[in-house]
């Protein structure tokens, strides 16, 4: 076990999880003009590219689904060793180049923003940290306004990370779908808080292991959500599309092996829900965010109006679980083994 935990008081990262809903109202209210004249700023790139780490590149690969399924733009994930350590120099002067940093502070994210801008790249951070280097640097800066964040596992920075950055591509393509279904996203969010997935301990606690799975966008909350299995419980998960888990991984489901399968309610989900049915067939433990399945668990989940929201929704109703999971094992979800909050690499 690590800190000691009292069972009576609620965690840090508990709170965390129910201000979500508010974090994101208020960087729809505060933060949204302003997201809107950065994007007029930013013109017509020819390509966007991230830079970021941990649950930070996470939200950067949900970012990239984004762009490159509604703006029909490639976006390349960048890293950060690059520059700060190979000194390389990758040409992105017709890019739009975010970086994604609560703390804004870390070296090599850095250095690629100043790689980026010094070659007349349009450099967006998204930070929680308004004062930051990162805010400093780029061109351009949207506070996410998650607010403090003191559980070391990233929660409403994570939401509100995506949420920054789905407004910038909604308003680079004029998508007034989108803008309206990330209006919605609070009241969605407060919903989420109360599925329950406890069913999903008993398995996992078997086998102390397991895969998680999605496709596009449902994969960036795939690897959110096996990163916090590792973070939070002492659990090794690993993320895997529902297309790449058939070429090699799914040969170790059976015997309860746990899968947890996140679908969305857009044109992946049929594949999603044929796949979990299939590793149930090989005798998987196969529990799914979708009605499509026939023989997996199907799990409670808030569909939302628009395949991104609905998408992002289920991390919060993960995140609530997870905490839970923590505690229920014993472990203190606010201070991991070996973790601090800021972790500054070169």
């Amino acid at each position: 076990m690590n800190e000691a935990l009292n069972l009576d008081a609620p965690t840090h990262m508990r709170r965390e999880i129910e201000e979500i809903p508010d974090a994101a109202r208020r960087l729809l209210a505060d933060g949204a003009p302003e997201i809107r004249e950065i994007a007029a700023r930013a013109g017509a790139p020819v390509f966007l590219a991230s830079v970021a780490r941990g649950s930070s590149d996470h939200a950067a690969t949900f970012l990239k689904y984004a762009a490159e399924i509604y703006l029909g733009l490639a976006m390349a994930s960048l890293g950060p060793s690059v520059s700060s350590i190979y000194s390389g120099r990758v040409k992105l002067n017709q890019a739009l180049v975010i970086a994604i940093s609560q703390s804004g502070a870390s070296p090599d994210i850095l250095s690629v923003v100043e790689s980026a801008d010094k070659q007349g790249a349009f450099t967006v951070g998204l930070t929680n940290t308004a004062d930051s280097a990162l805010a400093r640097l780029s061109k351009a800066t949207v506070d996410i306004g998650a607010g403090p964040e003191r559980s070391v596992a990233a929660t409403k920075t994570f939401v509100n990370s995506v949420l920054a950055g789905l407004l910038l591509l909604a308003e680079i393509g004029d998508d007034k779908t989108l803008l309206k279904a990330l209006a919605d996203l609070p009241g969605q969010f407060e919903k989420a808080i109360d599925m329950d997935w406890q069913a999903l301990a008993e398995p996992i606690e078997k086998r102390g292991s397991l895969y998680v799975i999605g496709r596009g966008p449902g994969l960036a909350i795939a690897h959110e959500a096996a990163l916090k299995f590792k973070e939070t419980c002492q659990i090794h998960a690993e993320a895997y599309s529902s297309a790449e888990v058939m070429h090699g991984p799914v040969s170790i489901v059976e015997n309860g092996y746990p899968i947890l399968a996140l679908g969305v309610r857009d044109a992946a989900e049929e594949g999603l829900a044929q796949a979990a049915d299939r590793m149930v067939d090989q005798g998987g433990s196969v529990f799914a965010t979708s009605d499509k399945v026939q023989r997996a668990h199907k799990l409670q989940f808030v569909s939302a109006d628009h395949p991104l929201t609905d998408a992002l929704v289920q991390i919060v109703s993960f995140y609530a679980f997870i905490e839970w999971f923590a505690r229920h094992r014993g472990f203190n979800p606010d201070v991991p083994k070996h973790l601090k909050k800021v972790t500054q690499t070169v």
